[in-house]
Formats: structure tokens, C-alpha cells, sequence
């Protein structure tokens, strides 16, 4: 089957969108579980069910030789930079709002300008290093470091979280763009699910019986590492719930950049961050305060300038390549 390359923007949009909307659904149910559970238990159970939706994909999608690849090294590090991503931001999500956490982590896109002039030797014009700065000074200011450690509102630490999810996701993202449009969206959805199934059940050898999490009073340390827990009845519907969704989301956001370039798409990855102020407000009547609006404003402001950059830098290229052929 011949791979699908980057010519259908519309298709793209739309996935992206999808995916973005169970992402906000997926954090809304991790935060709602996130007091009775530990995070490797719901990740495990999440996975367990996302990698059994991914693998029929996988199978309207050419079948299980889909899943070989040349590249073996280079998808296990990509994984393992999703599967930090995700980590870092689940275990920030039980200590502080809903809406702060996703507007930390959009600094994601400004890593990535960062990393690709070393990594992929791009060239970044002073505009977009300027929206850069002012995007991380957004970051700065949602740390509220002129507070103490007595009146900050949580830990210097869990603050920083979603920063580094935001880190080791744009490093993911780097390394998918140097990979290149070669695998099909449900074998990268695969891999995904199978790294989260093996980190969960490392952390559960180690740390399933919640011996870590004695005499721990913080809540991302205790989510992280509390003993599992059967579910209850109720609480089954809401796993099954993430595992569905999980693998939708992995499905949908590897389609989405298969589908067209990333400077028509990633945009739209934005809607998440009203959707998490909505779920946050909506279930526990969490309102951002003046420092996280302007923090969320300055971020959103910057990624979207640096997106817009690049498509207008890809459509110049592409006329200069026009007319260099005539």
C-alpha cells in the first residue's frame, strides 16, 4: 500500500481536532481518578485497552506487517519522549489545576524552535527567537517566582513538571520529523501503547505495592507512586473510557501529521487549552488566576506567531522553487 503523504490539509485539520478533544477528555478523566489511584495503574490499564483498539487499526491499515520497521533504535527513543511527556504531565495534573498544567505544556512548540537549529540545522529569523522569548517569559510568569515557598501554591518542583512534558514532547516531535512519513499512523500508535505497557509494569515491580509512598504528603509524588488498586465497578466504565480514548488519540494525532504538514495543523492543537479551562472549571470550579491568563495569553500568543512564521517561510520556499524551475 503506498504511504499517504503530507496533501490532504482538510483531513489533517480534522484529525487533529478529534485528537484534541479526547486528549482534554483524557486529562479531565486522569485528574477525576488521580486521587485513588496510581498514575503507572491507569496508565497500565489505559494502555493495555488503547494497544488492543490500535492493533485493529493496524489491521484495516495493511495488517500486522505494518509493524517492522528499518528504524527500531530511533522509534524505541521517540517512545520513550512520549512516554516521559505524558508521565511529567499526568503527575503535575494531581497538584495543580487542570488549565495550568495545559498551558505549561504548550511551550512546546517553542522547543521545538529551539531544538530544530541544532538538531535539524534550521535557520530561526529574529522574529520567531523574539515570540520565542516572550513565550518562555509566559512560562516564567505562571511560575510566580517572586513567590516563597510557603505561599506558592504548590511545589517548586511540580511547577516545572509540565515544563519538562513540554520539553520531551518537542524532542519527540524533532525526532518524528527527522524520521520521516514513513510508518503508518496505527504501528506509531502501537509502539506508543506497547513503551507505556512496559514502563507501567517496570514501575509496578518496583513500586506496585506503594511502599515508596509512605509518610509522602505531596500528591503527585503519592499518585506516582501509591500501591495499585482494584477498580471499583463505577470506576471500571471511566478505564475503559481511557483506554478507548487513548487509542483515538494516538490514532488520530499520528494521522493528523501524516496527513499535512505541521504548520497547517498544529494550530489547532490550541482548542485544548479553553477545553481545560472548561473541564477545570466545570468539575472543580478551578478558575485561573490573573498570572495564569497572561502566562496562557503570552504562550498562545508566541506558538501561534511561530506556527504562521513557518508557513509563510514554507510558501515562500515553495514559490522560490517554482520559479526556479522555469
Amino acid at each position: 500500500m503506498t504511504d499517504i503523504t503530507h496533501s490532504r490539509p482538510g483531513a489533517g485539520i480534522a484529525f487533529i481536532v478529534a485528537g484534541m478533544i479526547a486528549i482534554s477528555i483524557n486529562d479531565m478523566l486522569i485528574k477525576q481518578l488521580s486521587g485513588g489511584y496510581p498514575l503507572h495503574q491507569m496508565v497500565f490499564l489505559r494502555s493495555s485497552i488503547g494497544i488492543a483498539l490500535s492493533m485493529v487499526f493496524v489491521y484495516f491499515e495493511g495488517g500486522v506487517s505494518l509493524l517492522k520497521t528499518r528504524h527500531p533504535v530511533l522509534h524505541s527513543v521517540r517512545c520513550i519522549m512520549v512516554v516521559a511527556s505524558n508521565m511529567s504531565f499526568f503527575v503535575a495534573l494531581a497538584a495543580l489545576p487542570l488549565a495550568d498544567v495545559t498551558a505549561l505544556f504548550f511551550a512546546a512548540p517553542l522547543f521545538i524552535t529551539v531544538l530544530s537549529i541544532p538538531m535539524l540545522g534550521e535557520k530561526v529569523g529574529v522574529m520567531r527567537l523574539t515570540a520565542v522569548v516572550i513565550g518562555f517569559a509566559g512560562v516564567i510568569l505562571m511560575q510566580r517566582p517572586w513567590e516563597g515557598s510557603d505561599s506558592a501554591t504548590a511545589d517548586r518542583i511540580v511547577l516545572l513538571l509540565p515544563v519538562l512534558a513540554a520539553l520531551t514532547y518537542a524532542i519527540n516531535q524533532v525526532m518524528t520529523r527527522k524520521l520521516g512519513a514513513t510508518t503508518k499512523a496505527s504501528a506509531l500508535a502501537v509502539y506508543i501503547q506497547g513503551m507505556f505497557i512496559l514502563v507501567s509494569i517496570g514501575f509496578y515491580l518496583v513500586a506496585g505495592d506503594g511502599r515508596y509512598a509512605e509518610g509522602l504528603e505531596n500528591p503527585s509524588w503519592v499518585f506516582l507512586l501509591r500501591a495499585w488498586v482494584w477498580p471499583s465497578t463505577t470506576d471500571w466504565y471511566y478505564f475503559i473510557g481511557l483506554g478507548l480514548n487513548s487509542g483515538i488519540v494516538g490514532y488520530c494525532l499520528a494521522q493528523a501529521y501524516r496527513l499535512s504538514d505541521a504548520a497547517t495543523v498544529a494550530p489547532f492543537e490550541y482548542i485544548g487549552l479553553p477545553m481545560a479551562v472548561f473541564w477545570g472549571w466545570l468539575f472543580w470550579a478551578e478558575i485561573p488566576s490573573l498570572e495564569v491568563w497572561a502566562g496562557m495569553a503570552m504562550i498562545m500568543g508566541a506558538g501561534l506567531f511561530v506556527f504562521l512564521r513557518e508557513k509563510q517561510k514554507a510558501r515562500r520556499v515553495a514559490r522560490t522553487e517554482v520559479k526556479g524551475r522555469y
